[in-house]
């Protein structure tokens, strides 16, 4: 099915205007909500794709939290209850928890902001955000099973940064590959390598393939994507980069 991003025909749609707003939103609501729940649990934070958006995966007692577009998911040992997402106030209170600030945040992760303001959370965004999240799992698991991807690590839907991403290479030759559903530099979907060491490996930085704006190494934004399989578009491009650094 196209939805579960395991096979068939899959596709992407144009990213929605009022992404920008609804990933902003759930990105609060991952790392000073949800996220902090499993911390709390077990010492982890990393998130995932889950059908139909992110969340925990499964932890402490048979439970997981994930997002499905825009309502807020709590299972706990087979017993499911959700509500609409509303304010960061309001998702603490149905999950039982409190609003952590610290765990799971980054440098680039959204203020907490007003914790009982409503979250600016469009279905049709928030459908886009899970359907990319699909997209990135599949794509990430392809390359990281790849004979060519040296110490692949699993991947991690971070809620500081909000993006999937895995770390392959050898010491010499590592990098993150990811993709981000868009930020502060670039506010539209995106994929992405960011070399670790750029004076460990063989980077001409005159050349346009290192187009990172902000960092060593090389993006693809979603209106660039060819025609074909998106899954395939990320796999390959992932594993072209790879190629490059490995050299």
């Amino acid at each position: 099915m196209t939805e579960r991003w395991l096979g068939g025909v899959r596709s992407l749609p144009a990213a929605p205007a009022s992404l920008v707003d609804t990933r902003v939103a759930l990105h609060r609501l991952a790392a000073y909500v949800i996220a902090p729940v499993r911390h709390r649990a077990n010492g982890k934070f990393g998130l995932r794709w889950t059908l139909g958006g992110f969340g925990t995966p499964f932890f402490g007692d048979n439970r997981q939290i994930p997002v499905e577009g825009s309502r807020l998911v709590d299972q706990r040992a087979g017993h499911v209850t959700s509500a609409p997402v509303t304010t960061l106030q309001a998702a603490a209170d149905f999950l039982d928890t409190t609003i952590d600030t610290e765990t799971a945040a980054e440098h680039d992760s959204p203020p907490v902001g007003d914790v009982n303001e409503t979250l600016a959370v469009d279905p049709a965004a928030a459908n886009f955000l899970g359907n990319w999240y699909g997209m990135a799992f599949a794509a990430l698991e392809s390359v990281r099973a790849d004979d060519a991807s040296v110490d692949a690590s699993r991947p991690q839907l971070w809620p500081g940064h909000f993006d999937p991403a895995v770390e392959i290479g050898d010491e010499n030759h590592r990098g993150s590959y990811g993709a981000s559903p868009g930020d502060d530099v670039i506010p539209e979907p995106y994929l992405y390598v960011s070399v670790w060491w750029p004076d460990r490996v063989n980077i001409d930085a005159a050349d346009p393939l290192w187009n990172a704006p902000s960092f060593t190494g090389a993006v693809l934004k979603l209106a660039d994507f060819d025609d074909g399989d998106p899954v395939d578009v990320a796999g390959n491009f992932f594993g072209s980069i790879r190629d490059l650094i490995a050299r």
